[in-house]
């Protein structure tokens, strides 16, 4: 029976040391099998169903809501007095976005070209498409300060020709038709007899050219050669820089196409992508962690320094010349036009462009833009970006549709694009990046406790077996000796002990 036991400790402390060794390796091989799986799904290919079918059609719900800042005192506004404004909306509209044309190359890239298409939402706006709303009138105020440098001759003509077309400072319309473009017997004018001054060849409106539209010809890098350069830009419409602003490293295109970022971030990590609407690539940072049902995620927004003017931030010397810092001069890929793009509400800019307009009141949780990464993906989980649209107007001698206006850089409308995963797909994120991950954690420290339960539940039975075995010799020898224990020493005449003699005779 002890040898039996003894066996059962031997068993019990080589298993234990099995187990902890397997659960110390696990440490260091999940990990790695768990980053393997990420790479290989998130390399732009058609065999990864889940990440290929939410980058060519991004499944989950996406709106535009748009807001416009409707002039309350446009009389007034038009004899130098300060304007006032009252936001009006949101307007939503759901977005639909589709790649095509995809072809990939041998060079490890993939070109297309994404459509998008916009669908107003009802329920979700706060007023109709039928609302009527009051903004400046960009074919005369806009057209009026890039006519400024004309002879005053031809400034006359062109406040004529505003006459002739009954146009004025001011233009009241129904949001839809301000959103997608109204019919200008002006505009029809500029297009015939001056080509190529206006963005729209038809209908005149501020997102005429967005909607049943593309961005442009992308080139971004798959990530197969390698993960880190997987959805980078390597190329648009067949450019590898901009010739829009005055510095190369304005003109860089730089990061992504702004939909997915390459895996494993890090909080020093940073988002940059290139924007064909705004004309340039852009850099959010880290701000904090967080967690969306269940899955951890970095919030990156924008740095103050994101639209600051070239004295403020000598980087963004390039895209000068240059207002106030928070204002974002895009004229040089607009047309002419003098306008530019700021955060909603002037928020992060200069506060004294608050002073030139009632009605703005700037917020962080309103107006500042974010997105949420999965940093082990790379993948959006929640993105809300906020921009606005401002002209910058000044009256303009000859031109007498420009009034008494102070100079001032005009709000007109701002709008955020939104979205965030859910559904199927996020239970399919939870349980594959958060859940798995989770249970290899989990079952490697198990083992590692098992292990050590097992080799200490061996060293008691080990010492269970020796005790019993070194009480069993004991026994023995008592066996064998029955006497033994009743014999005692004597002492001798001299005090010394000596052993009992015993006569068998007597």
């Amino acid at each position: 029976m002890p040898l039996n036991k003894s066996r059962v400790a031997v068993g019990f402390a080589v298993a234990g040391v099995l187990a902890v060794v397997f659960g110390i390796v696990l440490t260091f091989v999940g990990p790695l099998i768990i980053d393997d799986q990420i790479v290989k799904n998130t390399v732009i290919d058609p065999k990864n169903d889940l990440t290929y079918t939410m980058w060519r059609d991004i499944p989950v719900p996406f709106f535009m809501s748009v807001y416009f800042f409707n002039i309350l005192n446009p009389k007034e506004f038009l004899n130098g007095e300060k304007p006032m404004v009252e936001q009006r909306g949101p307007y939503v509209y759901r977005k639909r976005c589709q790649k095509d044309n995809i072809t990939f190359h041998p060079n490890d890239t993939v070109s297309y070209k994404e459509y998008r298409q916009y669908f107003f939402e009802p329920s979700r706006s706060v007023g109709n498409e039928s609302d009527i709303v009051t903004i400046p009138n960009m074919l005369v105020l806009g057209a009026a300060v890039m006519m400024e440098k004309l002879p005053y001759a031809v400034r006359l003509m062109i406040s004529a020709t505003f006459k002739t077309f009954k146009e004025g400072p001011f233009i009241t319309k129904t949001v839809g038709e301000l959103m997608w473009g109204y019919d200008s017997g002006l505009v029809d004018f500029l297009n015939k007899y001056l080509p190529g001054q206006l963005p729209s060849t038809g209908k005149f409106g501020l997102f005429a050219d967005f909607n049943n539209s593309n961005t442009g010809l992308f080139t971004i890098f798959t990530g197969r050669d390698d993960i880190k350069n997987a959805h980078k830009v390597d190329s648009w419409n067949g450019l590898t820089n901009l010739d829009y602003w005055r510095t190369p490293q304005a003109n860089m295109i730089n990061g992504t196409a702004g939909q997915m970022w390459p895996p494993f971030m890090t909080k020093e990590s940073t988002l940059p992508f290139y924007s064909p609407d705004a004309c340039r690539s852009m850099e959010l940072v880290y701000q904090r962690p967080g967690v969306m049902k269940g899955i951890p995620l970095y919030r990156y927004v924008a740095p103050k320094t994101l639209f600051a003017n070239g004295t403020d931030y000598s980087p963004n010397e390039g895209f000068c010349p240059c207002r106030q810092s928070g204002l974002l001069n895009v004229s040089s890929c607009r047309h002419k036009s003098p306008v530019f793009i700021s955060h909603p509400h002037f928020f992060n800019a200069d506060p004294v462009l608050l002073d030139y307009v009632d009605g703005l009141h700037p917020n962080e949780d309103k107006h500042g833009l974010f997105i949420d990464i999965h940093p082990q993906t790379g993948v959006p989980l929640n993105v809300s970006i906020r921009l606005q649209l401002n002209l910058y107007m000044k009256k303009v001698s000859g031109i007498t549709e420009t009034g008494k206006i102070s100079e001032v850089v005009m709000p007109m409308i701002w709008f955020e694009e939104s979205g965030y995963i859910d559904g199927p797909i996020l239970k399919t994120f939870h349980t594959n990046l958060v859940i798995l991950p989770a249970v290899m954690e989990y079952t490697q420290y198990g083992f590692i406790a098992l292990g050590l339960a097992t080799i200490i539940i061996a060293a008691l039975v080990h010492h269970k077996v020796r005790r019993s075995n070194r009480n069993a010799t004991m026994m023995s020898t008592m066996m064998k000796n029955p006497g033994a224990s009743d014999k005692k020493p004597v002492k001798g005449s001299h005090g010394h002990e000596t052993q009992e003699k015993y006569n068998i005779n007597n």
